[in-house]
């Protein structure tokens, strides 16, 4: 069983930068690959960003390529998602999950993006970006 819980989020700036934390409790905590998932006022969750639990491997989406950095600090059970460049479409709630599937092919081993495969997740946290 893993506790999730989110903070850092704020209101900022276009431009700006936030770092959101995922604080876990649970000694297994470093056995779960974890992601960040956001969600906009009308719209569907949508993956942002996820991390293996050796944090050797990372995966983002398009959307936040290049803007954002997820990390992991094992020893302190807590996720990080670095937001750089921030844009009025990054406004959502965001979601730290953790999961225990990879996805894997010819290239390597990497987190999933999908929310059916995360099995935990915390209640969120505001992220708005004014204009």
């Amino acid at each position: 069983q893993v506790q999730l819980v989110e903070s850092g989020g704020g209101l900022v700036q276009a431009g700006g930068s936030l770092r959101l934390s995922c604080a876990a409790s649970g000694r297994t905590f470093n056995s779960y690959n974890m992601g960040w998932f956001r969600q906009a006022p009308g719209k569907e969750r949508e993956f942002v960003a996820a991390i293996s639990w050796r944090g050797d491997s990372t995966y983002y989406a398009d959307s936040v390529k290049g803007r954002f950095t997820i990390s992991r600090d094992n020893a302190k059970n807590t996720v990080y998602l670095q937001m750089n460049s921030l844009k009025p479409e990054d406004t959502a709630v965001y979601y730290c999950a953790a999961s225990r599937n990879y996805y894997c092919s010819g290239y390597g081993c990497r987190p999933k993006e999908y929310e059916y495969d995360y099995d935990y997740w915390g209640q969120g946290t505001q992220v708005t970006v004014s204009s």
